[in-house]
């Protein structure tokens, strides 16, 4: 196995733990951790990649936005909720000592954030169950 594979597999881990983490502590987020442990198992190994897509947790995070390149309305606004709530922390904190200049670029990278979610993320409909 060369150098670059052990490197993706071992960033591909590291991103499942935190990623892992992220479903349970809203402080991490959880979606781009798992997209980045698939772009790492994917590059790396077969064997990996379809391991941790047959997982319940990819299933539940991200099977939706790869296969339908949307996200359940539910998932939005949670990823909206909990980026705002953490970003509004950090411009809270960092307007109380009177350092604008980052607030100002992370209410851009907020704004910018959810710009993204509400127009380029396909909200999926609701799927009814069957009867």
């Amino acid at each position: 196995m060369n150098v670059k594979k052990c490197i993706l597999i071992a960033i591909g881990f590291i991103c499942l733990v935190l990623g892992t983490i992220g479903v349970f502590l809203p402080i991490l987020p959880t979606t781009p951790f798992y997209l980045g442990t698939l772009f790492c198992f994917v590059r790396s190994s077969e064997r990996l990649h379809r391991w941790f897509v047959g997982t319940k947790l990819y299933q539940k995070h991200l099977d939706s936005f790869v296969q339908k390149k949307g996200m359940a309305a539910g998932t939005k606004a949670c990823i909206l909720a909990s980026v705002t709530a953490l970003m509004g922390i950090g411009i809270f904190l960092m307007a109380r000592k009177d350092i604008w200049i980052p607030c100002i670029v992370l209410g851009v990278i907020w704004g910018l954030h959810v710009l993204y979610f509400l127009f380029r993320v396909k909200t999926l409909p609701k799927e009814r169950d069957a009867v």
